[in-house]
C-alpha cells in the first residue's frame, strides 16, 4: 500500500494533492457537522462563514483531481490550484479573525449577538425560543485552541498542499 502511495505521489502529484485537499476538506466539514448535530454546539455566524471556503474548495479539488487524471492542460491545473490555495488562505484568515474575537483581541460583528428578533409584536415570544450564539465565546477548546483556531491550522495545511500541487504542475515533467 505504501509503495502504491509513493508511486502515485511521484507519477501524479497534482492528482494526489487535489485528492488530499478534497479529503481534508471533507474531514473538516464532517467534524463541523459532528460538533453541530451530534454534540449540539450551535455555530455562530462566523463559524458558518468559515465553512464557505470548504464549500468552494472541496468541489474545486475534485474537479482538479479529475482534470489531472484526464491529463487536462497544465495552465488549467495551475489556475485551479491557485484558486484552491486562495480559498484555503481565505479560510485561514476567517479563522484567525474569529479566534481573535474569541480571545477579545478585537470586536466582532454586530450579528454575533444572535441576529435580529423580527417584528416587535413577536419579540416576547421569540425571547423564549431564540438561543443566542455568540462569536466571542468559544464553547470548546482543546490545548487552548478553539475550533476557529484549529480551522486556521487546517486551512493553512490545506493551502500548503494546494501550493505543493501548484508547484508540481509548474515543474516540467520528468518522464
Amino acid at each position: 500500500m505504501l509503495v502504491r502511495t509513493q508511486e502515485a505521489v511521484r507519477t501524479a502529484p497534482a492528482a494526489v494533492a487535489a485528492i488530499a485537499v478534497a479529503a481534508g476538506g471533507v474531514a473538516v466539514m464532517l467534524g463541523a457537522y459532528f460538533f453541530q448535530y451530534v454534540l449540539k454546539y450551535q455555530p455562530c455566524p462566523l463559524c458558518l462563514e468559515q465553512r464557505i471556503p470548504y464549500y468552494v474548495g472541496i468541489p474545486l479539488a475534485v474537479v482538479i483531481a479529475v482534470a489531472a487524471a484526464r491529463r487536462a492542460p497544465r495552465p488549467l491545473h495551475a489556475l485551479g490550484f491557485a484558486a484552491l490555495a486562495l480559498a484555503m488562505l481565505i479560510g485561514a484568515a476567517l479563522g484567525a479573525y474569529h479566534a481573535g474575537i474569541e480571545w477579545h483581541l478585537w470586536a466582532g460583528p454586530q450579528d454575533c449577538s444572535g441576529g435580529g428578533l423580527g417584528t416587535p409584536g413577536s419579540v416576547l415570544e421569540q425571547f423564549n425560543t431564540v438561543r443566542i450564539v455568540r462569536c466571542d465565546e468559544a464553547p470548546w477548546r482543546l490545548f487552548g485552541l478553539s475550533l476557529a483556531g484549529y480551522n486556521v491550522l487546517i486551512s493553512l495545511a490545506l493551502a500548503a498542499v494546494a501550493l505543493w500541487g501548484l508547484r508540481a504542475v509548474a515543474r516540467p515533467s520528468r518522464r
